[in-house]
């Protein structure tokens, strides 16, 4: 295994043909090749570029997830999660899910306006929004464009409830919205933490925060009186599952109400980056990492048939199920429910709120 801090999660900027689309091969910004440095390549900079959506509400009718409405306050994600199921999100815009996808993002500073013109339409029926289904709405430039932020205290102002789903202790910053919120009953977090090992937090997810930093989130958070779940999401087999019975000790200990895992998914595109990375960071139990990713999906390297997707299938979901379900009885863990109110939601006043 790697021991040095990876600049990006994603070993190769693989091309998209899902869409019939031409793939402009990424330049990575490499204007600064001529300053090489005793022969190491520069580092791949990050871009944002301004994104202009007519609505922030995404939808889904999927029956496995808690939630019918999420906002994305971003494209791409800088973290840099291998594992991120969310990179073939980036072929739609004829970019890449890998190195793209962690190094080309996208922002949407118009989210809080859009929203507020959402919630104003007549009929509009309250269900919790979910924050960070998609990308991490706390990643590193949520510092400077607080896009994010934006959205919480239109949701504040209005008491709309809501679920923050990250992997930032960034979020501790907005306790002076959420706090509030969760003592009415309208907000709970869910932080991940996929390893306590900094070694392998650093290869799997290389610019996300260090894990004792989130777990120290989660405290701040807790002792806040905000809900706060621990994700130990993904589970990856012969690489952090045997962590598992740790990862529910350091959640119970740091105040988390509830924690969930997933094994980890590979749709589309993130199978053929995610074995690239094995081969580079893990080329000892590369085979056997995928071997038991296939027995958990029926033979394939993804299975994206709705409640198996999951949780996996087979006995070693089985024996991790198992695993789980002892380490939570421990600590008093006896399920995952986020019950927030809707009844406190008032329509947002101004131009748009008046006009009805």
């Amino acid at each position: 295994m790697a021991t040095n801090r990876p600049v990006r999660g994603a070993t190769i900027n693989l091309a998209s043909a899902r869409f019939g689309l031409p793939h402009d091969e990424a330049d990575g910004d490499w204007l600064d090749a001529r300053d090489l440095i005793d022969g190491e390549a520069p580092r791949l900079r990050t871009t944002v570029t301004t994104e202009t959506p007519r609505t922030i509400i995404s939808r889904n009718a999927s029956p496995d997830i808690g939630f019918d409405r999420s906002i994305n306050p971003y494209r791409g994600c800088e973290h840099g999660c291998i594992y991120c199921f969310a990179r073939p999100t980036h072929a739609y815009l004829d970019l890449s899910p890998g190195l793209d996808f962690e190094s080309r993002l996208f922002a949407k500073p118009s989210a809080a306006a859009l929203l507020r013109a959402e919630l104003a339409k007549p009929g509009y029926v309250v269900r919790p929004i979910a924050l960070g289904t998609n990308t991490d709405p706390y990643q590193p430039i949520e510092r400077e464009w607080r896009i994010t932020r934006s959205i919480v205290e239109v949701l504040a102002e209005v008491g709309h409830p809501l679920t923050i789903t990250t992997k930032s202790d960034r979020v501790v910053r907005d306790i002076d919205l959420l706090a509030p919120m969760a003592a009415k009953g309208l907000a709970a977090v869910a932080m991940s933490i996929t390893s306590l090992d900094p070694l392998v937090a650093r290869t799997i997810e290389p610019r996300a925060p260090h894990p004792e930093k989130r777990l120290a989130a989660v405290r701040r958070l807790a002792d806040a009186g905000v809900p706060t779940f621990v994700s130990i999401a993904p589970v990856i087999p012969a690489i952090t599952d045997h962590e598992l019975e740790a990862l529910v000790d350091r959640a119970a200990a740091a105040g988390a109400r509830g924690v969930f895992y997933i094994p980890v998914r590979l749709p589309h595109e993130v199978a053929p980056l995610f074995k690239a990375w094995l081969d580079e960071h893990y080329p000892d139990r590369a085979g056997k990492v995928m071997a038991i990713i296939r027995s958990l999906r029926g033979g394939r390297d993804n299975d994206p048939d709705f409640f198996s997707r999951m949780r996996g299938s087979g006995p070693w979901a089985e024996l991790l199920k198992t695993r789980f379900r002892i380490a939570c009885r421990k600590h008093g863990f006896d399920g995952m429910r986020m019950d927030l109110r809707t009844d406190l939601f008032r329509a947002p006043k101004g131009p748009q709120g008046e006009l009805f």
